[in-house]
């Protein structure tokens, strides 16, 4: 992609998007949760062409309607979101410390130990200082206690 292009959807993601660190509580994961890295564009439903455009560029991802007249196009991935934030990272100016953070969390190796996943729950943590989530509930310390309580993880 052009520079020009790059610098373009950068601006969007900065004013319009969220670059997003998360621990989803999956049962089915081996120190039960998962981190999940994501990135999400929006825009009213009336311009939802403007999304699938951005779709051709990027090329991952999905795009869905939400309830209350909004459209959002996500980028779902370690492996997606680092690629795209990659790119993008030159460019950003708002959103450059958390997406350096993602980027680091994105390199996550796919064996690791129950202490290791715990220093990477905790560099999840750190995005909540970027972002304006007001609902985060699932953190280091509720992982760590869900290992403890499993016996993943010694006292």
């Amino acid at each position: 992609m052009q520079k020009e292009l790059l610098s373009y959807i950068a601006g969007f993601l900065d004013g319009d998007g969220c670059i997003m660190a998360q621990l989803v509580h999956r049962k089915d994961y081996r120190y039960g949760y998962q981190i999940r890295l994501s990135i999400v564009f929006y825009q009213k439903e009336q311009k939802i062409e403007f999304l699938e455009w951005l779709k051709t560029k990027l090329k991952y991802g999905y795009i869905r309607n939400r309830n209350d007249g909004m459209a959002e196009y996500t980028i779902v991935g370690p492996q997606y979101v680092q690629e795209i934030l990659i790119k993008l990272l030159p460019y950003l100016r708002l959103k450059r410390k958390l997406a350096e953070l993602v980027l680091e969390i994105s390199r996550i190796p796919k064996q690791l130990t129950a202490k290791e996943f715990l220093q990477y729950a905790e560099l999840v943590d750190l995005t909540a200082k970027y972002t304006y989530s007001k609902k985060r509930t699932r953190t280091k310390e509720v992982v760590e206690n869900y290992l403890k309580e499993y016996k993943i993880l010694s006292p």
